[in-house]
């Protein structure tokens, strides 16, 4: 396994879909949460599994939702620069290539994204 570190404007991307599947439908923002969730496990244990993106990023596909985990893998941890929406301009996550990279993800729970779900 190895470490998941989120971009600082991922936090933002997973918020507002979050926010947008529970308008939608009780309950279905957090099993969007969960997927993703999913995606972040099986990236951390197997980050080379998922098909080359663009720049040398990759991406993993969520099943459920049109989404898109991008990533990079280093030598010791793997980069999320978005969680995107897979009909969004994919040019858009490129400016964050050189942004700042926010602590750990602690796999198994999105509390560490302090993200107020209420």
């Amino acid at each position: 396994m190895i470490d998941i570190v989120l971009h600082e404007d991922v936090r933002t991307d997973i918020k507002g879909s979050y926010d947008w599947y529970e308008h939608a439908l009780e309950g279905l923002g957090l099993q969007f949460i969960s997927e993703l969730e999913a995606g972040l496990d099986a990236i951390s244990y197997a980050p080379a599994t998922w098909s080359t993106f663009e720049h040398g990023f990759r991406r993993y596909l969520l099943s459920r939702f049109p989404f898109s985990i991008v990533y990079k893998e280093e030598e010791h941890q793997v980069l999320v620069l978005a969680v995107m929406h897979n009909s969004r301009n994919p040019e858009y996550w490129k400016e964050r290539v050189d942004g700042e990279m926010k602590e750990e993800y602690e796999l198994g729970t999105m509390k560490k994204l302090n993200l107020d779900l209420e």
